[in-house]
């Protein structure tokens, strides 16, 4: 059997990345949390903390805080059939789910809210690229995942969401300056374009299939989509903005397509561990109903 108590206490430093609030958080010293820890190690036979400031878990640690993550989920449960097994009084299981920025800036960040208002969830979000947040959810690093790669991983449900649709945008002043002769390879490789990080593609994307070819951008990175639309209105770069995001500074003319009828609209998908548990079903739910609304349908 594993020990749980130890568990926990991976559980708690990864969370709060690091002993000292971990043992806050358990109200135990951080010396029992670090004992706690050698045990547990010493059980699997590997490390499963990589003491760093924060401290992150091994690709095994991972998978043992997503056991704890589902355990605390199924107890969860249990609970409100038991309620006497509450001894300690009414409990929140951790569900963290790693999602894309852009849908959290739109459709997504509603629904969630509203489910965690109405739950016993603490809900933690990690933002990624939407390529990439599937690999958290193969690592054991969350339970669920918006995700634009439709297969699932080993162990986990793939529902379609719907798409996303982004229009390449900037300032009209932009435009004039920078695409005055019309949009092809030689402006766009001139001209400076906003990406969210190094993993981010749409911009090289929505060229590609204009050009035929790839193209060198020139780039500026901000990890925000409201800085990405902030930053257009202020001239610095064009980019991809998702349509419900920029549609108002499209109506009043402060944004205008690069090339209109020209949308990337991009498909997402809702990823889940195969967790029998009534909360997760929950917040799976809530945010295909919230697709629904919120992106064009699969």
């Amino acid at each position: 059997m594993l020990d749980y108590a130890a568990l926990a206490a991976l559980a708690a430093v990864i969370r709060e990345g690091s002993f000292e609030r971990a043992a806050r958080a358990l109200h135990v010293t951080p010396s029992a949390i670090s004992q706690r820890i050698r045990l547990l190690e010493e059980r699997v036979g590997c490390a499963l903390v990589i003491r760093d400031q924060p401290c992150r878990a091994t690709q095994t640690g991972r998978r043992l805080c997503q056991h704890v993550d589902q355990v605390q989920l199924l107890e969860q449960d249990l609970q409100g059939t038991l309620p006497a097994l509450a001894a300690q009084g009414p409990s929140r299981a951790s569900v963290p789910v790693a999602v894309n920025a852009d849908s959290l800036a739109t459709w997504l960040a509603p629904a969630i809210a509203a489910f965690a208002a109405e739950h016993p969830v603490l809900l933690q979000v990690a933002v990624d690229d939407q390529d990439h947040t599937a690999e958290w959810l193969r690592s054991g690093a969350v339970l669920a995942a918006v995700s634009a790669t439709a297969r699932p991983a080993s162990g986990c449900n793939s529902r379609p969401l719907g798409a996303m649709r982004y229009l390449a945008a900037a300032s009209p002043a932009f435009v004039q300056r920078h695409f005055a002769h019309g949009v092809g390879a030689a402006s766009l490789a001139l001209a400076p374009s906003l990406v969210f990080n190094a993993k981010d593609e749409l911009q090289s994307r929505w060229v590609r299939r204009l050009c035929h070819r790839h193209v060198e951008l020139p780039r500026h990175a901000l990890p925000s989509s409201h800085a990405f639309v902030t930053a257009s209105l202020a001239g610095m770069g064009w980019g991809l903005h998702p349509q419900a995001l920029i549609q108002p500074h499209l109506d009043k003319g402060a944004l205008v397509e690069l090339l209109p009828a020209t949308p990337l609209d991009v498909p997402l998908y809702w990823h889940t561990a195969r967790a029998a548990s009534s909360l997760l079903d929950g917040l799976s739910a809530a945010i295909l109903a919230a697709a629904r609304t919120g992106l064009l349908p699969p």
